[in-house]
């Protein structure tokens, strides 16, 4: 590697054999292919640019008041540019393609990448056609047993709601659970397709869950957060006033859009449709709202619904028809 004071130096002694043998006058020095010139033009423009951002630093540190030194700092601009040209004249560097190649580094690196665009257009998802889920008949039943409120559970409770004179089969909170964890867990909803989710209650109340949330891998744990959203009738995030659940006015129907279709999903209706063509028959200009419920047995008392539909001939969870619908959306929306 050559440095810059070997070059003067060898630049020196050329002068003075010519000096001594004027007589035997010798060609021109080519610069061979071996010799590395690439990293002397770099070491320069590394310490340009070091000058360069020295000097804008401290022009940013002092307040300019007075136009001339706007002039004067244009005129050391100048003379930067002038003592570059003497220097690279002087060292009698002759830049090859490679060398090119390797000062280009200094520009923009989205330039050296012509796979990758310079600007990526945005998306915008609020244009993108979504989904909306209706969970119907959601058993969330508060209950105190011994000295401890709750969420009643048929499996957990089922001595104290027989005592009670009730059904332990109607009290299924993890069919909520899994049918919740099979909306938030699809791509569809990943995507950012999923435009609302609304939970509706046995006992008559209804609350919004946000389509980001987590929720809770296990049921103790969504046990405890429905509790706690019965209690106090909204769920935050940590460090920030953005509720993840919060309790709403019924009826839902106020809630959804002006020109969205309705449909529900009962195993008794007559209507049996493949979800595909179904959901591929209809326009994303119109908001689809998908009525869902979220119990062991009866069907959904939905009359705001406009359509209603059975996607098997053999009953089906609530969870697994959910996961019916959003599989056709996605191959409709090309989601992977």
């Amino acid at each position: 590697m050559v440095r810059p004071y070997a070059v003067k130096w060898m630049q020196q002694q050329k002068k003075r054999q010519k000096k001594e043998s004027p007589e035997h006058e010798s060609p021109p020095s080519v610069p061979s292919e071996d010799e590395d010139e690439v990293p002397v033009v770099e070491e320069y423009i590394e310490e340009v640019q070091n000058k360069k951002r020295k000097k804008k630093d401290k022009k940013k540190n002092v307040k300019v008041d007075k136009p001339k030194e706007e002039d004067e700092g244009g005129g050391e601009e100048e003379e930067e540019e002038e003592e570059e040209k003497q220097v690279l004249g002087k060292m009698d560097i002759t830049i090859n393609s490679n060398t090119e190649n390797k000062l280009t580094e200094f520009s923009s690196p989205l330039d050296m990448l012509p796979g990758l665009p310079s600007t990526v257009a945005p998306v915008d998802k609020s244009q993108l056609p979504g989904v909306i889920f209706v969970v119907e008949k959601a058993s969330l039943r508060v209950g105190k047993v011994g000295k401890k409120e709750q969420i009643l559970s048929g499996d957990e409770h089922a001595t104290f709601l027989t005592r009670q004179k009730l059904n332990p089969a109607d009290f299924r909170p993890d069919i909520v659970h899994q049918v919740l964890l099979s909306i938030l867990d699809r791509p569809l909803t990943k995507a950012g397709r999923l435009t609302a989710l609304y939970v509706k209650t046995d006992d008559g109340e209804l609350f919004e869950v946000k389509p980001h949330v987590r929720l809770p891998r296990t049921f103790r744990r969504f046990s405890g957060l429905m509790y706690q959203l019965k209690s106090v009738k909204h769920i935050h995030a940590s460090g920030k006033r953005e509720n993840l659940f919060r309790m709403i006015k019924n009826p839902v129907t106020r809630h959804l859009p002006v020109n969205a279709r309705k449909i529900g999903f009962s195993y008794s209706s007559e209507k049996l449709v493949k979800m595909r063509d179904y959901v591929a028959a209809a326009s994303d200009d119109v908001p689809l709202v998908f009525v869902v419920g979220a119990m062991a047995h009866g069907k959904i008392d939905a009359d705001y619904t406009d359509d209603l539909v059975s996607v098997s001939e053999y009953p089906l969870s609530g969870a697994c028809c959910v996961n019916r619908v959003c599989e056709a959306l996605e191959q409709k929306w090309n989601i992977m």
